[in-house]
């Protein structure tokens, strides 16, 4: 009879085995009662003898013990983006450049692999064992999150391999499967929970756990498509990677295929726009690549992109369907947003979308919108479904014009309408008591570009709301851990983590919590100008409404809402609890740019990841430099920053002739280097 060390050693390698032929392979050769009947085994041995168990016992895919923090990665080799094309030409210019760069016109071999939409993910395997498993982060540092990645059955604990490199690092990407996104909306459904929105943002939450037993219940899959640094094996092409990285256990997308020249390419492009809608997981486009290692080389790449890659995004999806009904929501000033609701549901990048907002009451007077109406639905980014137009062409004259509600839908007040200077479209009346209104507040005033309440979304903010212990912002402040504590859902460590975010919150500053207070046309943006010329709340309250409307950007209209704000009488109850509750509110002014304001009177719009800015980073930026973000581009559009999976607004920008600026170009820029 063996040893517990020899036993222990036959089932890893014996549950390795089966899990390699369950999630590999796809053709298990024992029942799932048996496998777990050998885990158990395993299991049994380690927790009697702990110095048996090894880093890569099939035993830690459960989840171990919650970790306290992140540490950042050093990537070997950085973790570049890949440049987007969206049409035929874009290619062609690629295919191009590859055979310049080859030094030959003949067909060039191309490696072409769906992309799937997910989260980079990169594998670092030491003498044949995993080591770490870190996101992408900025490309050169990423975040070590190998006690999640080690719940992802596809990633092997160990290569499959007798003699191992010393070094072996992978790329690839970890994504969902739509059906988990079923199952999990469906139990989230049945306790009255808001479901996730798109797997893509699920799969990117589940990586972030502190606790890995969190992440090991998303049940999250993972498919290599290249490698970083090695050492010990050598692979001359594409195709070969494919087959080294199955070879050592990795599950490497089968739809993939090495085409010769770029009409090959070309036509593997038409045939996936419409077979991707039968897979069980979401693309968004396709990944071309150079099959030569040889022609990589010699083609390089930029601080950010391989010049040897190309991704082609399909076009966002667009279905039609009839207006069926509509809802109304209800925001954080009490305007009513119409949603509209399909019949029948269409189908849009592979889900099944059966409403979508319909934006706003000018939106709506705009297309003359009508019950019955056919409407064309498109998901922004194939996340965000939205309503684009009306198709006029399909009236019958049975459609029935839209009738905005008397009362409100949360609170039954009466509905306004509403046509002044800061705001157009049909009001709850009750501003002070809606719970609706107040959720909305509650949830726009713990935003991470706000107050930053770790913990306070949308639905502890209902929560809160509905039990009555929120009745304004201040209340948030005063809140007990015996209090949470009654709420579903809140154990200890929730309700400590709340309260501990909450009490975070109070330093601030002036900057941003001006624009967490839900205050009419004082957004980020302006706040920012704002507390320059304001830096104390006590200089907000001296100021005159002239003195406000002279700040540049501001004018009577903003002036006198800010000034409304503050001098009523909920206003200097609101003031009295902030100070009384210990909010820091100074603005510390920021030192000037080194290079000057370069942005003065500039509008510039950002698209895609960045490398070294989050979206809040770097719209904080563009404003320290003088200019001012937008959200859509434009004619009046000076500049378009854009980083990795640039969409629509990149194709539009080209099409206006708006300057594009890479992120090295933008660096230059911000230090007062011409571009020209």
């Amino acid at each position: 009879m063996p040893n517990a060390s020899d036993r222990a050693a036959e089932l890893r390698e014996q549950l390795h085995h089966h899990n390699f032929l369950y999630y590999v392979e796809a053709m298990p050769v024992i029942t799932d009662r048996d496998f777990d009947k050998l885990l158990k085994e395993l299991q049994a041995i380690e927790i009697a003898q702990p110095e048996l168990l090894t880093a890569d016992s099939p035993t830690q895919r459960v989840g171990g013990q919650p970790i306290e923090g992140f540490k950042q990665v050093t990537h070997r080799l950085p973790m570049l983006s890949i440049e987007n094309s969206y049409d035929a030409a874009d290619l062609t210019k690629f295919d191009a450049d590859v055979r310049k760069a080859a030094g030959k016109d003949e067909a060039i071999e191309y490696a072409v692999e769906l992309k799937i939409d997910g989260v980079s993910l990169s594998l670092s395997y030491e003498a044949g064992k995993l080591a770490v498993g870190a996101t992408r982060g900025r490309g050169d540092l990423g975040d070590d999150i190998t006690h999640n990645v080690k719940t992802i059955p596809t990633v092997p604990m160990a290569l499959k391999s007798a003699s191992p490199p010393a070094l072996f690092e992978v790329r690839g990407e970890v994504y969902m499967m739509r059906a988990e996104l079923v199952r999990l909306n469906a139990a989230l459904a049945a306790e009255g929970e808001e479901p996730y929105k798109n797997t893509r943002n699920l799969t990117a939450g589940s990586l972030k756990q502190l606790d890995p037993r969190e992440c090991a219940k998303r049940k999250l899959s993972f498919c290599a498509y290249g490698v970083g640094a090695i050492d010990g094996v050598t692979v001359t092409s594409q195709s070969q990677l494919f087959d080294t990285l199955r070879g050592f256990g990795f599950v490497v997308n089968p739809f993939t295929k090495v085409c010769t020249g770029l009409d090959e390419v070309l036509a593997f492009v038409i045939e996936w726009n419409e077979k991707r809608k039968t897979l069980p997981y979401d693309t968004d486009g396709l990944v071309v690549k150079v099959n030569d290692f040889a022609i990589r080389q010699r083609m390089g790449a930029t601080s950010k992109v391989p010049r040897w890659a190309r991704a082609y995004k399909f076009e966002a999806e667009q279905g039609i369907s009839k207006l069926g009904a509509v809802e109304f929501s209800v925001g954080k000033f009490g305007e009513l947003t119409p949603v509209a609701q399909f019949d029948p549901p269409v189908e849009l990048a592979g889900t099944t979308v059966g409403r979508a907002s319909m934006h706003n009451a000018s939106w709506v007077e705009k297309f003359d919108v009508r019950l019955g109406d056919t409407v064309v639905v498109e998901k922004a980014g194939e996340i965000i479904p939205q309503v684009v137009s009306v198709v006029l062409e399909a009236r019958t004259g049975r459609e029935v014009p839209l009738v905005w509600p008397t009362v409100c839908p949360a609170c039954g007040a009466a509905v306004e309408k509403q046509e002044t200077a800061i705001s157009y479209g049909w009001f709850c009346s009750d501003t002070g008591r809606c719970p609706a209104q107040l959720t909305r507040r509650v949830i726009g005033f713990a935003r991470r570009e706000r107050m930053d309440i770790e913990g306070l979304g949308e639905e502890v903010a209902k929560q809160l709301v509905d039990a009555g212990l929120v009745k304004t912002l201040p209340d948030l402040y005063r809140l007990t851990r015996e209090q949470l504590l009654g709420l579903e859902g809140f154990a200890a460590t929730k309700a400590k983590n709340l309260l501990a975010g909450i009490e975070a919150s109070k330093t601030r500053g002036l900057a941003k919590l001006l624009p967490a207070l839900s205050i009419h046309s004082l957004g980020g943006s302006m706040a920012d100008i704002f507390v320059e010329d304001f830096p104390t709340l006590d200089a907000v309250l001296a100021a005159t409404k002239e003195q406000m409307a002279s700040v540049k950007g501001f004018g009577p209209k903003r002036a006198d809402s800010i000034f409304e704000f503050f001098h009523c009488e909920a206003g200097e109850k609101l003031v009295a609890d902030l100070r009384e509750l210990g909010l820091k509110l100074t603005h510390d002014k920021k030192a000037k740019p080194a290079g000057g304001l370069v942005l003065a009177g500039k509008t510039v719009v950002v698209t895609g990841t960045l490398q070294k800015y989050g979206r809040l980073e770097i719209e904080t930026r563009v404003k320290d430099l003088g200019g001012k973000t937008s959200g859509s581009v434009s004619k009046k559009t000076d500049y378009l920053l854009a980083g990795d999976d640039a969409g629509s607004k990149l194709a539009k920008a080209r099409e206006l002739g708006v300057r594009v600026l890479t992120e090295d170009e933008f660096e230059r820029l911000a230090a007062g280097e011409s571009l020209l």
